[in-house]
């Protein structure tokens, strides 16, 4: 059976462990697997804008022996003069993976579900699964393990991000705790798979409005943007809301010692974060796009194997 990577918790903790030991080699010796020699094709569809995604896939590909195929959904049939499943039995019959950034978590579940080839989301309005394991390979660097670590999520947590840091993080065996407006936080249904996870792993998910309670104790406190892809006309409203969910000085102190801070970015200084902080010694926000690279090689290295 094809195995996919749709959502954090498509990896048990013992395969998510795996991912990351195989993304510590590679970051290693980079050029020591190559199983997409001959060299195969992976399919790269992007929906949405990117830096990071397209760098860290299309490298990651190179790397891996393959040849990266971008394609911009926007000059290609798919959604629109073709259905995504009959995109997918195109694709599977040439190309070794299918990696797609898209909107609509529905997209990528029929993506998968007519594909005989690994589909991997890069990103959907629901889960960014690829960023979390460069989160968690960052934070592994950083304190040689995951597990019994806890993790502060400062601002707007009812989105993509917000979902899979509560899923990626329980699943490493870490605490997590939310800071954001009551009418932020992420569905019910993710905070219960969370929580399911985490105690199952001798750990606590746990939601505040105030951000001082989030990051007492926390060995990690990340953010991400208050106005995300699509939501520009909400940018005035927004700024207002989370006024006082700025990750900065003091609010880092207020953190375990030795805390540091991670952005998935792009990042917008004054807002979600001060310069000082993402700017500061404290900051990770630039080995965590790096490990993008390590951590996405090691994800199409595992499933090219299942």
């Amino acid at each position: 059976m094809t195995r996919h990577f749709l959502k954090d918790s498509d990896l048990s903790p013992k395969e998510q462990a795996e991912v990351l030991d195989l993304a510590i080699k590679l970051k290693k010796d980079r050029f020591s697997a190559k199983p997409f020699a001959g060299p195969q094709t992976v399919a790269v569809i992007f929906d949405k804008t990117s830096t990071r995604t397209r760098v860290s896939f299309a490298t990651g590909i190179a790397d891996l022996g393959g040849v990266p195929l971008i394609i911009d959904s926007g000059v290609s049939q798919m959604g629109a003069k073709e259905s995504i499943s009959d995109t997918a039995k195109v694709f599977e019959r040439q190309v070794a993976q299918i990696v797609w950034r898209t909107y609509a978590h529905s997209g990528l579940e029929e993506m998968a579900a007519n594909s005989r080839v690994p589909v991997i989301n890069s990103l959907s309005d629901d889960w960014h699964p690829c960023q979390l394991l460069a989160d968690l390979l960052t934070i592994r660097e950083k304190f040689g393990k995951t597990q019994g670590l806890k993790l502060a999520y400062i601002g707007d947590a009812n989105n993509n991000m917000g979902n899979s840091y509560l899923v990626a993080c329980a699943t490493a065996g870490m605490s997590v705790s939310i800071a954001a407006p009551k009418g932020f936080w992420p569905k019910e249904s993710v905070i219960a798979e969370a929580r399911a996870i985490a105690e199952s792993m001798g750990q606590r998910v746990e939601l505040f409005e105030d951000p001082a309670q989030a990051v007492q104790g926390a060995d990690v406190v990340a953010t991400d943007t208050w106005v995300s892809m699509g939501m520009e006309s909400e940018k005035e409203a927004r700024v207002k809301l989370f006024s006082g969910y700025t990750v900065d000085e003091a609010l880092m102190e207020k953190a375990a010692p030795g805390a540091v801070f991670l952005h998935c970015l792009p990042a917008y200084r004054g807002y979600e974060v001060s310069s000082e902080v993402i700017d500061g010694p404290r900051s990770l926000v630039w080995d965590e796009a790096e490990n993008r690279l390590h951590a996405q090689k090691a994800l199409m290295l595992w499933l090219s194997d299942k």
